[in-house]
């Protein structure tokens, strides 16, 4: 059946690369999701252009593992050399837009799910989402499902990580931030000139270490990504706007990162985006990640952010596929990745189930 499970997997990878599926715009696909359900006789329901089903023994008494994977992406940059949108298979890679990020995940899990849907007295339920707006972080994505589904006790998210552990994620928020000067002519002096005033809080951003330094996910990182001021040769601008991107370890709250920087930062002001994107993790000692070592991977820290973000549950990221091609040119993924990652699951699953 595994092998079965996986040509499907690879044939659905293909049909998902050649029907665009913009965050937002991901009706097509879940239609393409919905019908591999239709063909393996799976209860499944669909909200919005998320797909979803439980395994058929569901049990209210029993905890539930979530696997997710999203099916939208990125639009596709200026340097793809082939049609992003044309699944083309060369030197054993799959090419085509999402392949890596996260169609080989997505479609693995699918496999996976099917696997189990049927099997009765399992330790865990089941309940799979094939979820949309993931690269967008919008609101029709995970995030809006987790008061459709059942509570979810642990999860595992579905994102290219050479099938290694990644035990733990990093946060994110996102400040937007002022530096304020007198505004004026530019033929005369000025003293007080933002786009100067930036200087020494640029160098403060930059030179800036929190204290605490995560095991799993290292330190803090700080990064001033955009820089915005004046409109006119001719005229100094009254004030400078800066963005700041904060990864956040495990040792900080989101709300405690923004309670840090607006009382220290030595801008005008710095106020956050949204403080609901928090790191996740999942303890070492589960007996998720017991398994998965006890198939020869490795745990690590991911410094990328995924769906993990919304979930309060220990969750675990783990898929087939590398995190370094996600939004390249000429995205791919190995048919072996895919192949291994269905089996990988299914032994990491029948470990714990």
């Amino acid at each position: 059946m595994i092998q079965k499970l996986t040509t499907d997997a690879i044939a659905l990878l293909k049909d998902l690369i050649e029907t665009p599926s913009f965050s937002s715009e991901e009706d097509k696909t879940a239609e393409l999701i919905v019908q591999w359900f239709q063909k393996y006789n799976i209860d499944y329901k669909r909200t919005v252009n998320n797909v979803w089903a439980l395994n058929k023994h569901f049990d209210d008494s029993k905890p539930t593992l979530l696997l997710n994977s999203h099916h939208d992406t990125v639009k596709p940059n200026t340097a793809y050399t082939k049609d992003p949108f044309k699944a083309i298979v060369e030197d054993s890679k799959l090419f085509g837009l999402g392949s890596n990020d996260a169609g080989g995940c997505l479609v693995s899990l699918i496999a996976t799910f099917t696997y189990f849907y049927e099997q009765p007295d399992l330790n865990y339920n089941l309940v799979i989402v094939a979820s949309a707006e993931e690269e967008s972080s919008g609101p029709n994505g995970l995030n809006s499902m987790l008061k459709v589904i059942p509570k979810i006790d642990v999860a595992i998210v579905g994102e290219p990580t050479l099938m290694q552990l990644a035990i733990a994620e990093k946060g994110l928020v996102v400040f937007d931030a002022k530096v304020k000067g007198t505004p004026s002519h530019s033929a005369h002096p000025n003293d007080d000139n933002a786009i100067y005033n930036c200087i020494s809080v640029l160098q403060w951003f930059k030179d800036y270490k929190f204290e605490k330094v995560s095991d799993v996910l290292g330190e803090v990182k700080l990064t001033v990504s955009q820089i915005k001021a004046g409109k006119q040769h001719n005229a100094v601008p009254a004030e400078v706007d800066l963005v700041v991107d904060v990864r956040v370890n495990d040792c900080y709250s989101n709300a405690e990162i923004v309670e840090i920087l607006q009382k220290e930062a030595p801008c005008d002001s710095i106020i956050p985006r949204s403080l609901r994107l928090n790191s996740s993790s999942i303890p070492k000692e589960h007996a998720l990640v017991k398994a998965g070592i006890a198939l020869g991977r490795e745990t690590y820290g991911s410094p990328t952010l995924s769906d993990q973000a919304v979930l309060t549950c220990p969750s675990l990221k783990l898929g087939p596929g590398d995190s370094t091609r996600s939004h390249s040119a000429d995205e791919f993924i190995y048919i072996s990745e895919i192949e291994e990652g269905i089996e990988l699951y299914v032994k990491l699953l029948e470990k714990i189930l």
